[in-house]
Order: structure tokens, then sequence, then C-alpha cells
């Protein structure tokens, strides 16, 4: 028995196992139990009895189940353990006994769905609502989730247990909201959703430029979404994603390095997802109650649709920037349509809106800016400004197959 519990392969399918269902596992324990750090525990302690019990039982045939019954067992002997010297759990522990048949009448029955939505539960501030739900929904360590925020690993748990401390005071209850609660707790969800899919689809850090699980999970509520919601900004936000997911194969080289949209084999996107995408970006427009993700998704249909690089449609592409900078301004908007002003109207133009936006100081630490800048300086022969720029976004960046893509363009101007 020790010798299977210890065996290579067992443990293996256990980390396989952990990979595929601790996040739905913990959902349901936090609905079940009512709080995060019991349903964390309970989530360890239901994963360490599997590495007791299955090596001697054999493995359940329904492992989500096992693990979720199991969790929820081993959240109760804590507590009566516990209600020994805390008088004030014994209603706690009461409560939870003769919930035996666990169920709730949601309109979707999905515990992940229910979790996001009180992680971004309008009690919590947004930068909490974002580091609660990449860490509860999506699993991901405190250190990339500061990564991905671009915050210190510190800075993150304070938020999180904050957060966890502030949903327990304002006693939140884990459902999804009703069909008239929803218009007003969308913005949160999109945003978070989008930044889950933006980690997944160029992670933030590390040695892989994509995370397969997380951009995938965010896909896949974003259509619970549409189904629960079908406003036009869920159907920009959900064909925004399918647009940039059906590149994804194309994205990276064999060796895991950074292929760039003009230099990708368009044969390689997925048309399926790309025609999908395109058809829900012409409904959303076509209700005129659109947003930013809408305008986002209508220019990477534009950039889809072009059977090459050549053909792009540059000058709708500006257009659409315009109007995305007026619904969403920021910083990197403008360096985006700066660069596709440079493709439309010259180099030179777009030179110099990429140093204008640099002179302002709120680009002066992004990598891609100065990647764009230099970039650009290529384009126009102007090697050693190149040089310096490619060498400023090395400085900055944190992903490694980025990294190895602005070492190459370095050594291309050598």
């Amino acid at each position: 028995m020790d010798n299977l519990r210890d065996s290579v392969e067992f443990r293996r399918r256990l980390d396989v196992l952990w990979r595929a269902e601790s996040r739905c596992v913990l959902a349901s324990l936090i609905r079940l139990l009512g709080d995060f750090d019991l349903a964390e525990e309970a989530l360890a302690a239901a994963f360490g009895a599997a590495l007791e019990d299955w090596p001697r039982d054999g493995e359940p045939a329904n492992a989500r189940a096992w693990l979720v019954s199991t969790g929820r067992h081993k959240a109760l002997d804590m507590l009566r353990k516990r209600a020994r010297f805390d008088a004030s759990l014994a209603p706690l522990v009461e409560r939870l006994d003769r919930a035996s048949t666990p169920h709730e009448p949601d309109e979707i029955e999905d515990d992940r769905l229910r979790l996001i939505f009180t992680c971004c539960h309008p009690v919590l501030a947004r930068e909490a609502q974002v580091a609660l739900t990449l860490r509860e929904v999506c699993g991901l360590s405190t250190e990339e989730i500061a990564r991905a925020l671009l915050t210190s690993s510190a800075t993150v748990a304070q938020r999180i247990v904050r957060a966890k401390a502030r949903l327990r005071e304002a006693r939140v209850t884990f459902h999804v909201p009703s069909r008239a609660e929803l218009p007003t707790r969308l913005d949160a969800v999109l945003s978070v959703i989008y930044l889950v899919f933006n980690e997944g689809y160029m992670a933030s850090a590390g040695a892989q430029l994509v995370r397969v699980d997380l951009s995938s999970e965010a896909l896949r509520i974003a259509r619970l979404l549409v189904e629960l919601c079908p406003e036009p900004e869920v159907e920009g936000l959900l064909a925004l994603m399918l647009l940039h997911d059906a590149r994804r194969t194309s994205r990276t080289d064999p060796d895991g390095g950074l292929v760039l949209i003009d230099d990708q084999d368009r044969s390689l996107w997925n048309r399926a997802q790309i025609a999908e995408g395109s058809q829900r970006v012409a409904r959303a427009i076509a209700t005129r109650r659109f947003g930013a993700y809408t305008l986002q998704a209508a220019i990477a249909a534009v950039h889809a649709e072009a059977p090459n690089a050549s053909a792009t449609d540059w000058e709708e592409v500006v257009a659409l920037y315009d109007l995305l900078v007026v619904a969403a301004p920021s910083p990197v908007v403008e360096l985006n349509r700066a660069m596709a002003v440079a493709m439309h109207s010259g180099l030179e133009r777009g030179l110099a809106l990429v140093d204008d936006l640099l002179a302002r100081g709120e680009l002066v630490d992004y990598h891609l800016a100065h990647a764009a800048r230099a970039d650009l300086l290529r384009r126009l022969g102007r090697t050693a400004e190149a040089r310096g720029s490619y060498e400023r976004a090395l400085m900055l960046v944190r992903q490694e197959p980025e990294r190895r893509f602005l070492l190459r363009r370095v050594r291309e101007l050598s």
C-alpha cells in the first residue's frame, strides 16, 4: 500500500486531478461551508484523504463528488473539535450537519460561476475582487497574482485576507444574482474574466507564453454568462476572447518562442472560433449599446479576417481605436492606436505618438511601450536608437518567451 501511495504514477495522477478539479471542488466547498478559509482547509484534507485511501480502496468513479463529500465531512470534524473549546461554533456545526443534501435553486447550477460573482461582490473594492478571483477561482499563487497585477506579493496577500474578512462581515451569501440584479453586477465580473483570460493568453511571467487552463476557464465562464445575461458587452467580451484564442496555436514556435501576428501561419488559425467571434461582435454592434469589449473585439475581427498581414484594413483599425480611446481611455489603448497609425499613416507619425506617450511618464515602466518604439525605430533604420529601446524593454520584461524574442531582435540589429 505504501509503495502504491508513494509511486510516481499515483502521485502524477493526483497532481493531474488537482489541476483539473481542485478549483471546482473548492467552489463547491465554499458554497457548502460558507467560508473561504475553512473550505481551503477542507480541500487540502480531502486530497490528503485521497492520498491515503485511494491506493487501498481504488479511485472512485466520480472523483470530484468524492472530494467534495470528503472535504465537507473533514470540515465538520475540524469544527466539532474546535467547538469543544469555542462554544460559539456549535450552531454552525449543527447547521452544516443538517445540510446533508447540498442544493440551491439557482438558475444556473454552477459553483464556479456562483463563486466568481461572490468574489466580485460590490462590497469589495475592484483590486480586491480581482485578487480574490485569481486566487480562489483560478488557483494562482500569491506571487503569480502579484506579477499579473504589477504589485508586491505582500500587497496581494493583504488584499485577499481583507476581502475574505469583508465578505464575512457583510454576511455575503454564495449565490448567482437574480436576473434583476445582474446588470449592476456585470462590470466587475467582465473585467475579472478578461484579466483571467489575458493571464492565460499572455502569461505575465514565467517560462510559458500561454496558460491554456486559464484562458479556457475564462471562455467557459463567459459562455455561461452569455446564457444567463445576453447583454451586448457580454457578447462582445466572449467575441474578443474567441478571436484572440483562435490564434493561440500560431503564437509560438516549436521551441515556445513568441511569433508576432504579422509572421503567424494563418492556416493554423481556428476558423470556427473566428466565425463565431465575428458573428457575436456583429450582433453586439447591431444593438448600438456596446462598449469597450465590443470595440476591441471588432479590432480583433479586422485582423482575424485579413487573409494576410498586408491586407489588414488599417484605416478601419484606426477608426475603431478612435472610438475606443473615447469609450475606455488609457495609455495602453493610446499605444495600440499609435502602432495602428504607424501602419496606416507612416512609421514617423506613429513614432511621434509613442514618444509623446513615453514623455508623459505613464508607460515608462511598461516593457511593451519600449518594445513598440524599438520596432518602429528598427523599421526606420535607426539602429542605435532601436537597440537602446530594446535594451530598456529587456530590463522590464518578466516573460521568458518575450525576453528571448527581444534578445533575438537585438542580435538581428548587430
